[in-house]
């Protein structure tokens, strides 16, 4: 690269880095992973959290997971759908919620849809950013001194 392009090239990098802070890439994850797995909760309740019929169908014939009753599973995958959700778009303890979550990516991965990596790669990426950098700033765990 010519000397003068990397001069132009490496302002157009601080410039970036100036307005694309860790903070706000920590609050864009946290809501973006955050509306994924609340989004997909959504889809397995009604009313506030009463399960569809078609949940404990869902989790009886198509997601099967070993080693957990499918009526646990439907429950506990609903449940977590909606709790660590909440914790991520508030900021708190946002390290728990993003590991909760990206153990639910894990086993969607192995054992529901090994197919589907790109999506779960994806998420995964969201989730350890969360994961090894916290909430940032604009976060309940920063306000309350929380790590």
């Amino acid at each position: 690269m010519p000397h003068s392009l990397a001069i132009y090239w490496n302002r157009a990098a601080d410039c970036a880095n100036k307005l694309i802070s860790e903070n706000l890439m920590a609050l864009v994850a946290r809501i973006s992973i955050a509306a994924i797995f609340f989004l997909s909760g959504r889809t397995k309740v009604s009313g506030w959290l009463t399960l569809k019929d078609s949940t404990y169908i869902l989790f009886q014939e198509e997601y099967r997971l070993p080693l957990i009753p499918p009526d646990l599973a439907a429950h506990l995958a609903a449940y977590a759908e909606h709790l660590f959700p909440l914790l991520l778009v508030l900021g708190l303890f946002t390290r728990a919620a993003a590991l909760a979550l990206l153990g639910m990516t894990a086993v969607i991965e192995i054992f529901v849809y090994p197919d589907a990596w790109p999506t779960h790669l994806s998420w995964a990426g969201l989730l350890l950013l969360l994961v090894a950098r916290g909430g940032g700033v604009w976060s309940l765990d920063r306000r309350l001194g929380l790590r």
